[in-house]
């Protein structure tokens, strides 16, 4: 398709100093001009997540040289080529992964400049705004076949309405296994069934146990994933059939109190197992990490992945979206358009 020509100036979101939302910066850049093996992407939509927060209070563990630009997910179009470019076209759609860069970050932009090797072609099927959830099934697809552990049969997800949780149970969904999301209020319940969550639990109205119990025969399921840590982390190991894991992906909650040796001994008849899990574990294997995203783009191409319905923001608010991420205001994925 044609490219419009380009104003010799763009407008991106950084930061000089760490700190809260104030300290996002609207300014004004030249366009960037592509180095022989680099394009130049004209920006459709580009991912709010937490790692963007992170980056902004300077408490990320991959954090880039201030002054930072965040942002770690851009879909667009190349409307630029290097000299030495030959796998891609002018005008073809692409998705930016911050996770094939050099650092993280540098999305929140107009335009930005990658490495042509570095991005992902988008097929036409997959819209802008759909593109930059992506993430979040490359890291459920590494949460569940490549974190260590032995390919689960079921699955429980805490954070049903998460943008992570709905794209681990939609994939588990997409591949057979049994899937169990749980939710916290009938806002978050309504919101997960219409991301097509087939099993829920709402953790008001019934036992977690419970349901997973009846859902699973009485064997409970092979692998939980949780996001909060704290005082309950070690109770989840009473949702786990016996070999299974009990997989930490975050912890938000802060680190439990309790033991956990002593709580895994006291369940010894089971071979109980703990693991901790970062994308990040993936940095040294690069054609894995490529692999989960390849796939992701394809099953959501068919048709088999759908991400809700997200909340779009123009660039210039930036530090409204990370207000709304951090008060837990919306529901699926925050979206900046330029």
């Amino acid at each position: 398709m044609p490219i419009n020509k380009v104003s010799e100036v763009i407008e991106v979101i950084e930061l000089r100093r760490t700190g809260g939302p104030e300290v996002l910066e609207r300014v004004e850049r030249a366009l960037p001009l592509p180095a022989p093996h680099e394009v130049r992407v004209r920006a459709e939509a580009i991912g709010v997540g937490k790692p963007d927060t992170l980056i902004r209070k300077g408490s990320y563990a991959w954090m880039p040289p201030l002054p930072a630009v965040p942002g770690n997910e851009m879909a667009g179009r190349v409307e630029a080529l290097g000299s030495q470019v030959r796998t891609l076209q002018l005008g073809q759609r692409v998705l930016v992964s911050a996770r094939e860069l050099a650092q993280r970050g540098g999305c929140y932009a107009q335009a930005m400049c990658v490495a042509a090797d570095a991005l992902y072609p988008l097929p036409e099927q997959v819209s802008a705004v759909d593109a930059v959830t992506l993430g979040n099934y490359q890291l459920a697809g590494a949460l569940l076949y490549e974190s260590g552990i032995k390919r689960p049969g079921s699955v429980l997800i805490h954070g049903a309405a998460g943008g992570v949780g709905t794209a681990v149970l939609q994939l588990a969904q997409a591949d057979g296994l049994l899937a169990i999301g749980t939710v916290s209020s009938e806002e978050k319940f309504s919101y997960a069934q219409g991301a097509g969550v087939q099993h829920l639990v709402h953790r008001g109205r019934q036992s977690v146990q419970d349901a997973v119990m009846a859902l699973t025969g009485g064997r409970g399921v092979d692998l939980v994933l949780d996001h909060v840590g704290g005082a309950d982390f070690n109770a989840q190991l009473e949702l786990l059939a016996p070999f299974g894991t009990l997989l930490s992906y975050n912890a938000l909650g802060g680190l439990p109190p309790e033991n956990l040796l002593g709580a895994l001994r006291r369940r010894l008849g089971h071979s109980l197992g703990v693991r901790c899990f970062s994308i990040h574990s993936l940095d040294q294997v690069p054609g894995t990490r490529r692999a989960l995203m390849e796939r992701a783009i394809a099953l959501m191409a068919a048709g088999r992945l759908r991400p809700p319905p997200p909340t779009v923001l123009p660039l210039a608010q930036a530090r409204q979206a990370h207000e709304m991420l951090e008060a837990g205001q919306t529901l699926g994925k925050l979206v900046l358009r330029p």
